[in-house]
């Protein structure tokens, strides 16, 4: 793994502060209708992200997720502003303003989205890493999930399947304490999703998901394996979201010293710690990072705010490749 140096921690602590206040900005908009439909927030699960970027190879891995997805892409180089405009619906968005905040994607970065159905992303997870092995690309696939779709009867075929095929894959699952809002435990009669691969005789293991040094640690060796050509591994991120399940969510499943007690382990925080531990940085640089996130992101906002929306022919272009499709019922 290449080293975790000082370098390292400034680049995660603006990177995840970048991460945390772009989708606190969302949040923002999405309360004055700017975004619509469903907004599902990555807040405190960014050292599981920052970690994975540590240990992969982002010249030739692929990640797919879920719909918790906005930071990812970015991490990966798409441009955050293309991404706040594809929330926004703007003709700018990395897919013309038509996919929104479930489908964010981007072929030229190696994410493949941003999946609305729970649990969709598994089997094309490791669909994509079938690809790699049969056209001998030295590739790995990073397939990330909630906790609430390793419930899905098609997390357990796609977990037979690549054990049996031996594909280069790793299943991150981001437990963070609840699918919606209903808890691992109620759910399961036990609470160690890791524990889900020894059945497959995948190995598997538990992470602490809220420090990027023991994402990247377990991630590199898990990748590692991979690519040697050792098979897939399962890896459960125990991590936290500090928002609802969407913006919609009263979180009535949880108290607020639930949440306060997670706050004390809050990755950006532990990351600015250790560089004032370790004298990386001083108060005043910090500060001079935190307005350059703030400039970032108030960027992002304007550049989805002046963005045109599509024409409504871009619409019926990405769904009918036929010009004169026979059933249209509106004239373009």
């Amino acid at each position: 793994m290449r080293p975790v140096t000082k370098e390292t921690y400034l680049n995660w602590y603006e990177e995840m502060l970048f991460w945390r206040k772009f989708e606190d900005k969302l949040a923002a908009v999405y309360i004055q209708q700017k975004v619509r439909g469903f907004l599902h927030l990555y807040n405190g699960q960014e050292a599981v992200l920052a970690g994975a970027l540590h240990a992969m190879d982002t010249t030739k891995d692929r990640m797919i997720t879920a719909y918790r997805n906005h930071v990812m892409p970015i991490g990966l180089g798409v441009d955050p502003k293309r991404v706040m405009a594809e929330l926004y619906g703007k003709n700018t968005g990395t897919s013309n303003g038509l996919g929104g905040s479930m489908h964010i994607f981007s072929k030229e970065h190696r994410f493949h989205g941003g999946h609305g159905i729970v649990g969709g992303q598994i089997p094309l997870g490791a669909g994509m890493a079938f690809g790699d092995k049969y056209h001998g690309r030295d590739a790995v696939t990073l397939c990330f999930m909630g906790d609430g779709a390793v419930r899905q009867g098609s997390f357990h075929e796609t977990l037979n399947l690549s054990m049996l095929w031996n594909l280069p894959v790793v299943f991150i699952v981001e437990n963070n304490g609840y699918a919606m809002g209903t808890s691992v435990k109620r759910t399961s009669n036990h609470t160690d999703i890791w524990k889900l691969g020894l059945g497959y005789e995948m190995p598997c293991g538990p992470v602490d998901g809220m420090n990027p040094v023991k994402v990247a640690e377990a991630l590199n060796e898990a990748i590692s394996r991979a690519r040697s050509g050792s098979g897939p591994s399962l890896l459960e991120m125990k991590t936290y979201r500090y928002r609802g399940h969407s913006m919609s969510d009263a979180q009535k499943y949880r108290t607020k010293e639930e949440v306060n007690e997670y706050r004390k382990i809050d990755p950006i925080t532990q990351v600015k710690d250790a560089i004032i531990h370790n004298n990386y940085a001083s108060e005043e640089d910090i500060k001079v990072i935190d307005n350059r996130v703030k400039a970032m992101v108030a960027e992002c906002q304007k550049f989805a705010e002046e963005s045109p929306f599509p024409e409504i022919n871009v619409m019926y272009d990405a769904v009918y490749e036929q010009k004169d499709y026979p059933f249209l019922k509106h004239k373009l």
